[in-house]
């Protein structure tokens, strides 16, 4: 396994620019009034404490990781045999799932409450855009609709086998990308939490894209990954910055795209398993809400908001939760390489 220069050098620019920006940032989203606002039913009563703390700051490690990949993943993106770049895709997709966070994050700030893009209208939204990808990535890939197993228990134990999907692959992958974009977005709930959680899913990407010699996707994902510590700086308990829905909409963009673009979505049920445990925690109290007339099975959801009124602490759950990714992302190397 090989990690190019450029990914390493595109690294360390990602981290430095969310370093020098953030600082002067956070004064001029606090005179523009861009805060947080807190609905005192989407969390615990002493979240009430971080109304006003500035919010988009994904923006900043946005941009972070789009420069140097631009400018050091060149040769790469301008190289690609059929004029189509994964890196390139995956950065424009996930740029445009970021704007529909920041169409959300602008109207809660204007409104001076949660209530932006509604549910439907975010996921009217999602779906286009997701649609876009896969188009532009069949296009790139040649549209192969087959999915295969073969992971090393697979191989073991029955050789390995494909299965064929056909137009259903196209229904599997909308509902992958669709749900997991707002997995990710869900796991945006504690300071630090959704960024502590993606820096090992995207260290996971750097591996296994180098190892396959995918280096555009390597420089992208090492630059999201020295982005991210960066931003942990400042996001870490008490966070001084949030990065509100475009910051959490473009993670779970470039998470998902990155996943297909390897041709590896199934990976996520395994290195993405706390953005699924914190949806599916939802889900599962709605259904049993609804079905025992007001009653709950958890205390708060998302399960991080449980684990809070429990008596843990902000850092304590983040500590948690990326532990658990670590080791999924560690198991999933192991059975990958």
């Amino acid at each position: 396994m090989t990690i190019p220069l450029q990914a390493i050098i595109a690294f360390f620019v990602s981290l430095a620019l969310v370093l020098i920006f953030t600082p002067i940032t956070i004064p001029f989203l606090r005179k523009l009034k861009a805060g947080q606002q807190i609905i005192q039913d989407m969390g615990p009563t002493w979240h009430k404490s971080k109304q006003g703390t500035p919010t988009m700051g994904g923006i900043i490690f946005m941009c972070a990781v789009i420069v140097p990949y631009l400018i050091l993943a060149f040769s790469y993106y301008t190289g690609a045999a059929n004029g189509l770049s994964a890196g390139i895709i995956c950065l424009i997709s996930s740029f445009v799932f970021s704007l529909i966070g920041f169409s959300d994050d602008f109207l809660k700030i204007r409104k001076k409450n949660n209530a932006g893009l509604s549910e439907v209208q975010k996921m009217v939204l999602q779906i286009i855009v997701s649609a876009g990808f896969l188009v532009f990535n069949a296009i790139r890939t040649g549209g192969s609709t087959v999915i295969t197993f073969d992971y090393p228990f697979f191989v073991d134990a029955i050789g390995g086998f494909q299965i064929d999907l056909g137009i259903f692959w196209y229904v599997l992958a909308m509902i992958i990308m669709v749900g997991f974009t707002n997995a990710v977005n869900i796991t945006d709930g504690l300071d630090g939490l959704c960024t502590s959680v993606t820096i090992p899913v995207a260290i996971f990407f750097v591996v296994i894209s180098a190892a396959r010699g995918s280096y555009d996707i390597t420089v992208l994902s090492l630059a999201l990954v020295g982005a991210l510590i960066g931003f942990l700086v400042f996001n870490w308990h008490p966070c001084k910055i949030m990065m509100g829905d475009v910051g959490s909409m473009f993670l779970g963009g470039m998470v998902v795209t990155i996943a297909f673009s390897l041709d590896m979505p199934l990976v996520l049920l395994l290195v993405g398993i706390i953005y699924l445990i914190e949806t599916f925690s939802v889900i599962i109290q709605r259904v049993y809400f609804k079905i025992t007339h007001g009653k709950r099975l958890f205390k708060m959801t998302p399960i991080h908001h449980s684990f809070e009124m429990s008596g843990w602490r902000e850092e304590k759950i983040c500590l948690l939760f990326s532990g658990i990714t670590v080791i999924a992302c560690i198991i999933a190397v192991l059975l990958l390489i």
